[in-house]
């Protein structure tokens, strides 16, 4: 049990080369830029991007304005739908 001790106290003192400590310190400065920002932009591409107003669409989820209207007159009849703008009430 001491022994493990003993070599865990060595290792900690061991004196490091400022050439050592700023490699190690850039690693974790890179590693840390590439967390933030390379993991931000791959979690939204799997994102579908919304459809404008006017598109033919199969549910509300796929509108920007999140209408779908099925029975929109001004752009005829669809099987899918029209997106559509619906104005804040």
């Amino acid at each position: 049990m001491n022994d493990k001790f003993d070599d865990l106290a060595k290792g900690v003192a061991q004196s490091v080369t400022r050439r050592q400590a700023l490699k190690k310190f850039s690693l974790g400065v890179v590693g840390m830029a590439l967390a933030c920002f390379g993991l931000a932009n791959t979690a939204s591409a799997g994102k579908k991007p919304c459809l404008p107003n006017g598109s033919i669409c199969g549910n509300n989820g796929e509108c920007c304005s999140g209408k779908c209207s099925r029975n929109n007159l001004a752009y005829g009849a669809h099987p899918g739908g029209i997106c559509i703008f619906v104005p804040n009430a």
